[in-house]
């Protein structure tokens, strides 16, 4: 009786590295030790294992994913790299409110990759997010979602769009409303400059996020609570950038742009 695939897949860590491997193209045995820090004798059993299933196939002295190997591994690897983010980041994701999200981003947490948890001191809680302001002098673009209010925000945002960036941000009803009232001065002139864009959400949107060309932070709220100032999800990954963005473009498709505020 053959062992299931999914037990082969699952089953070893160095067969579910190596397939991987094999994703980027053909390796040689020698290629495979060096990449997989493996021995031929621990590796070869492993390897027939897989040629048995018809995943992997020898061309010359290379070892390659058969046709069949290439439709396991491409649905097999978001599965791993999955559990390696809920791994890394599995009390965060426990502690918050992660149906924030929409479904068919937290389908892909795993493009969220290469990511890490920031933590401020209860003493910079009133401070705006430090990493993400690090990155702004280097940043063509700014994409901001924001359903908490902070001080700071409104002329940091017009100096940037003033400066040349393109700025984008989405507030909520309710921080709208209280920017319009304390920031009107600043938020007129944000919206008259060609590069600044200002959209109002009606929904509730419980999670904050900034994406520059080169950074990408998440923010989350407490299960049944409020906003978290002092833990953010944070990533300069391409693949963590382009996930911001499409979460930027799923709010920004259900929010009203501002293009003159005394007639909204």
């Amino acid at each position: 009786m053959k062992t299931k695939l999914l037990d082969i897949l699952t089953f070893s860590e160095k067969r579910e590295n190596f397939l991987i491997l094999l994703k980027e193209g053909p390796k040689s045995l020698e290629e495979i030790r060096m990449s997989l820090n493996v021995t031929s004798s621990g590796m070869i059993p492993q390897i027939r294992k897989l040629e048995e299933r018809n995943l992997v196939h020898r061309v010359g002295k290379n070892y390659e994913l058969t046709d069949i190997g290439m439709i396991v591994t491409n649905a097999f690897l978001p599965l791993v790299k999955t559990t390696e983010f809920i791994q890394n980041h599995e009390n965060f994701l426990l502690d918050h409110d992660i149906k924030a999200i929409p479904p068919q981003l937290l389908s892909k947490l795993y493009e969220f990759e290469n990511s890490s948890l920031m933590e401020s001191k209860l003493s910079e809680l009133y401070e705006p997010h430090k990493e993400f302001i690090k990155y702004l002098p280097d940043s063509k673009k700014f994409l901001g979602i924001t359903p908490v209010f902070h001080q700071s925000y409104p002329q940091l945002f017009l100096k940037l769009a003033e400066s040349g960036r393109q700025v984008s941000i989405i507030l909520t009803r309710e921080v709208f409303d209280k920017v319009k009232k304390e920031y009107e001065a600043e938020l007129s002139k944000f919206i008259e400059l060609e590069n600044g864009q200002l959209s109002v959400s009606d929904e509730t949107i419980r999670l904050a996020s900034a994406i520059t060309d080169n950074f990408m932070s998440l923010s989350l709220f407490f299960k049944n609570s409020g906003y978290d100032s002092q833990r953010e999800l944070i990533s300069s990954d391409k693949k963590a950038i382009k996930w911001g963005e499409e979460l930027f473009y799923h709010f920004i498709a259900n929010s009203k742009k501002i293009k003159n505020l005394k007639a909204f």
